[in-house]
């Protein structure tokens, strides 16, 4: 049985791992479930965020049981799940969060990488165990180098080690590091000031992070130009161009909250 929660609290769907006797250590039926949430959230949802239940753990990845059997075609079948689960969660037209306490290895560090942010608790650890497994780090592992750079991405990966949040913020992954009892609360307060943006726009610029993470720069600013003409079929666009023009009139170009707003 998947051990896979979701609760709404306002327009923010939670998707929570609950398996946390065995630090909410996934299995494939897990990734199905994942799945299926990512790709069937309810209309009026405009968030989602991951997180891990209890205190211990996000999630320490793929139970290791899961491949104690494999074969090179049953590999085959559970790293495509993998990768299919983690493909959805970067793809969603919806903003997506890691709400990261404690332990976030293996494939859940992956799904960390995959959302658009992580906000991560002052004690929680990252890393990328599969080498010590005797299997390679894939699928959105492949993320890890544009976020802290190629060297350190190397060491992550070949030594398997857990390095703590503070080492990950130093060195760019982390969009936010709080005491344990501000996780949520930090988490949907960074969420609000995007999920306050059209529908239209937050896909449309999702879209174009996966553009520019696949294509060489001058087709990126290709597609960059036919997206901006697309987004005016959506009648929310020019609605939101005549409010944030009438705002800037009544109160200036810091209208509808474009100053930073960062509390560390």
């Amino acid at each position: 049985m998947p051990a896979v929660e979701s609760h709404a609290v306002d327009d923010i769907l939670f998707i929570t791992f609950s398996r946390p006797a065995k630090l909410n250590a996934l299995t494939v039926a897990d990734l199905a479930e994942i799945t299926a949430l990512v790709t069937q959230p309810a209309a009026q949802t405009r968030a989602l965020v991951f997180t891990g239940a209890g205190s211990r753990s996000f999630s320490s990845g793929l139970h290791v049981d899961t491949f104690t059997d494999l074969g090179p075609a049953s590999a085959g079948h559970v790293i495509g799940q993998v990768r299919d689960c983690l493909a959805a969660v970067r793809t969603t037209p919806l903003p997506t969060a890691a709400m990261i306490n404690g332990y976030c290895l293996g494939a859940a560090f992956e799904l960390a990488l995959a959302c658009d942010l992580r906000v991560a608790t002052e004690d929680a650890q990252f890393g990328l165990p599969e080498v010590k497994v005797g299997i390679p780090s894939v699928a959105d592992a492949a993320l890890l180098p544009a976020h802290v750079g190629l060297g350190r991405a190397k060491e992550i990966i070949l030594t398997g080690d857990l390095y703590p949040a503070a080492d990950l913020d130093r060195w760019g992954l982390l969009n936010r590091v709080v005491p344990r009892a501000h996780l949520e609360a930090e988490t949907q307060r960074l969420l609000s000031r995007i999920t306050r943006h059209t529908r239209t726009v937050l896909a449309s610029q999702k879209r174009l992070f996966e553009v520019w993470q696949n294509t060489p720069l001058s087709e990126g600013i290709r597609i960059s130009t036919e997206e901006f003409a697309q987004v005016f079929e959506a009648p929310e666009t020019l609605q939101q161009v005549h409010s944030y023009r009438s705002s800037m009139r009544r109160t200036g170009p810091a209208a509808g909250g474009a100053r930073r707003d960062r509390s560390d």
